[in-house]
């Protein structure tokens, strides 16, 4: 089984296998008779920003029940693991089924810049948002200069 890696742009950091390993695993997948459409683990698209209050992630999860969704932070690690179960009904009389169902599930190395303790998660849209802002000592300050004379 390919075990899929995933790489957090912090800093100046680069995301070294992004588009390469996505290309890869699909291919792979398709190889193995695994791919997304047969009910396997799947992952959906996750963008990551980061400012200077934080840093922000939006995971694309349509379809998934909000009580379904689970965010977890243990030990510097941010785990999401969410399901979205496959409607029967429509199996019976379907020519063709395409969106992805089955258990999702993807962990992220928090920097140490980040509040652990202070993380918060909104679904909307069918889109999870997490919020999570740095420490304080971490945010950048202003020092003010002071002109002597």
């Amino acid at each position: 089984m390919l075990n899929r890696w995933n790489a957090f742009p912090f800093g100046n950091g680069a995301v070294v296998a992004g588009p390469l390993m996505k290309d890869f695993d699909q291919l792979f997948q398709e190889l193995s008779g695994q791919a997304v459409r047969q009910g396997r683990e799947f992952a959906p698209a996750t963008d990551i920003y980061e400012t200077e209050s934080g840093v922000t992630l939006q995971v694309d999860l349509p379809g998934h029940d909000a009580k379904s969704i689970e965010v977890k932070v243990d030990k510097g690690v941010l785990t999401l693991r969410s399901e979205r179960k496959a409607d029967d009904k429509a199996k019976e009389n379907a020519r063709r089924l395409e969106r992805g169902f089955g258990v999702y599930t993807r962990s992220f190395k928090l920097p140490d810049t980040v509040d652990a303790n202070n993380v918060e998660a909104r679904y909307e849209n069918g889109v999870l948002t997490l919020t999570l802002p740095r420490k304080e000592e971490s945010r950048p300050r202003v020092i003010e200069v002071k002109v002597q004379g």
